[in-house]
Parts: C-alpha cells; sequence; structure tokens
C-alpha cells in the first residue's frame, strides 16, 4: 500500500482539477481497501474513494483527509458469467468481452473510469445500462463493517441512479460480476437510433460485436467522449449534467416554455422515462438556451464538440469550471423553468 503526504490530486481526474489530499493512500488488494477504509473510520478521518476520476470535481483547497485510490486488478471469465475488480479499467475491460464474443456491455465502450464506479452510477449510453448485466455487486458495508454481496434488486438501480449514489457513504466497491450473453459473435440488440442509424441498421437488429464497439467508439470521438490527453474536449467529465425526468405537468408547462420561446413548431426532445414520466435532453436545453459548443471566453468552456461537456482548457480551477456551470444552470432554468442536475459528484464544492 503506497501512502502519500499533500499529494496533488489533479492528475487523478480527467478535469485535471482540484487541489492536493493530506493524506493518499492507493491500494491494490481488497484487503489494503478495507484496511485503509477502516483504518479512516475508526480515526474518524474524511475519506474520498478514487477511481478512475472521471466523474469527480474536486475543490480548489483540495480534501482535508484521505484520498484512497482503487487500483485493485481482476478479470476474471466462467463462461458468460463475468468479476472484474473494481480497480480495472472500464473500457478496456470492455474491449476484452467483446474479444471473447460477449455481449451486453459493448454500447459502454470508450466510457473512462473505473469497473467499481460503473454500479454507483448505473452507467449507460447507446441504448445499454449496466444494470442490465451486472448480477451481484460485492462491498466493504461501512456501517455493518463487513464485506457483503448485494444482488441486482438489492442495488436499486434507476437511471443514472442506485442504492450506492442513494448512501454514497456506507458501501465500498470491490467487485462486480455481470452476465453477459454469448449471441455467436453478435452484440445486443441495438436500441439507440443514433447507434442503429450510424451502422445502417434498424433498431432491434444486432451486428458484429466488434462493428457495435468500433461504431460507438467513433460516435463517441465525435463528441469528445474519448479520453485523449493532446485534446481539451476531453478534459472533463463527459456528460455534465443529467437528462431531466419531469412529470406530466412539469413536461406540460416546459412544453408552454418552448412554444414561448421558440414557436409553435417546435417539439422538444421526449422520451418515455416510466408511467406519468417523460425524459428530455440536457444537451438540447442548453443549447436552446443559448450556449452553443464552445462558449465561453475563460479556461473552462462548452466542449466544441458537444454542449453537454464542460471542459477545461488547460490552466482552469475548479471555480472556473463551476462559475460556467453555475452560469448554465441558471440560463436554462431562466428559458424553460428546469433545473440541470450535475452528474458528477463534487468533493467540496457545490453548484
Amino acid at each position: 500500500m503506497q501512502v502519500l503526504h499533500d499529494a496533488p490530486l489533479a492528475p487523478l481526474t480527467t478535469f485535471r482539477l482540484g487541489g492536493p489530499a493530506a493524506r493518499l493512500v492507493t491500494a491494490a488488494t481488497d484487503a489494503e481497501v478495507i484496511a485503509a477504509v477502516r483504518e479512516a473510520d475508526d480515526t474518524g478521518t474524511p475519506l474520498l474513494i478514487i477511481g478512475g476520476g472521471s466523474n469527480l470535481v474536486i475543490g480548489d483547497q483540495g480534501f482535508d483527509g484521505t484520498a484512497l485510490v482503487i487500483a485493485t486488478k481482476g478479470f476474471a471469465l466462467d463462461g458468460t458469467h463475468l468479476e472484474l475488480a473494481a480497480g480495472e479499467v472500464w473500457t478496456d475491460a470492455v474491449a476484452r468481452t467483446v474479444g471473447q464474443g460477449l455481449a451486453g456491455v459493448e454500447c459502454l465502450a470508450g466510457i473512462p473510469g473505473s469497473a467499481g464506479a460503473t454500479p454507483i452510477q448505473n452507467v449507460g449510453a447507446y441504448g445499454q445500462e449496466v444494470s442490465s448485466t451486472i448480477t451481484e455487486v460485492i462491498v466493504y458495508d461501512r456501517t455493518a463493517q463487513e464485506t457483503v454481496t448485494l444482488t441486482n434488486e438489492e442495488c436499486a438501480f434507476s437511471y443514472r441512479h442506485s442504492r450506492f449514489k442513494a448512501d454514497p457513504q456506507r458501501y465500498v466497491v470491490l467487485r462486480v460480476r455481470f452476465a453477459l450473453e454469448d449471441a455467436d459473435g453478435l452484440s445486443a440488440p441495438i436500441k439507440y437510433a443514433e447507434t442503429a442509424r450510424a451502422l445502417g441498421v434498424e433498431p432491434g437488429d444486432r451486428v458484429p460485436l466488434a462493428a457495435a464497439r468500433e461504431t460507438v467508439l467513433e460516435l463517441r470521438s465525435g463528441k469528445g467522449m474519448v479520453l485523449d490527453p493532446e485534446d481539451h474536449d476531453t478534459w472533463s467529465a463527459g456528460s455534465f449534467f443529467t437528462n431531466p425526468i419531469l412529470t406530466e405537468e412539469e413536461f406540460a408547462a416546459f412544453h408552454a416554455r418552448v412554444r414561448d420561446r421558440l414557436g409553435d413548431g417546435v417539439r422538444p426532445p421526449a422520451y418515455p422515462a416510466g408511467e406519468g414520466h417523460t425524459k428530455t435532453s440536457a444537451a438540447w436545453l442548453i443549447d436552446k438556451a443559448g450556449f452553443a459548443k464552445g462558449y465561453g471566453t475563460g479556461p473552462a468552456r462548452i466542449s466544441t464538440k458537444h454542449t453537454l461537456a464542460l471542459t477545461n482548457r488547460g490552466g482552469a480551477s475548479t471555480e472556473d469550471l463551476l462559475a460556467l456551470a453555475r452560469e448554465v444552470v441558471t440560463g436554462v432554468h431562466e428559458a424553460f423553468g428546469i433545473t440541470l442536475v450535475n452528474e458528477p459528484v463534487t468533493v467540496g464544492v457545490s453548484l
């Protein structure tokens, strides 16, 4: 176990932002992870868990406690059943499952971060969510002070949410288990219209696994959503805001605001989101509220490739980023009456 003091955290995040940690611990085994967590809990020390750092906004003042980097490794495949250690690089794990001819996560290619973070956020993209393939999550329960295994149902997955996100101080993910599908080298049915169009197929069709993965990577790259240290559009946390889910009454009020602002012929994006609820597009809201790609004049700006990504153009501070985020939130609310919610976890700061 590696221990450093007054250690910089910015290099451990995809935003490349944030001050130092009073203490930085890197754990390479589950036992080391549990030992570090128990030590922090026993001494009353604030604890920050870091995986791939792709979903973190850390304040400029840093973190006055122990930051724990989970660097565990483990890719165990038994037929169609996969177990990943929390520290495994997610996009590498996806590539390996595709190489093994297994379907279920191929459209989640290119998503930065660690495997252990995927159930927390119920990571999803291009028609797939990890909740559809996760069978169990092995966690250290800080309240019970023991390792427990939670079933898919016990994880309480929903859109970009889970039991772990609802109670972020209780559970530390150690391992994630998945049930994948052997479809003779073909993908799961393609659900997302943009992906289907790019592949030249109809929604519901299957395609070769490699084609699905490569197409998703191309789509993500075109939006600056695949990490590239030379491309400041990828110095981000990907989508900064979640897509709002509205009740029927809220959507009707929103639609009225759209008509008033943009005219009778404009219809906002609308997708079913469970009984009595409709999901709309945060990216559409941001764009129609007047925040175009590349918006901003300082070191923190909206991506030039995707309105949903806020980026560090180099030399930004966390406060620069938050100022931009607050401007966007205020502008969207004034235009459409909807309050956007940040997707990344904030540490020592808030919108």
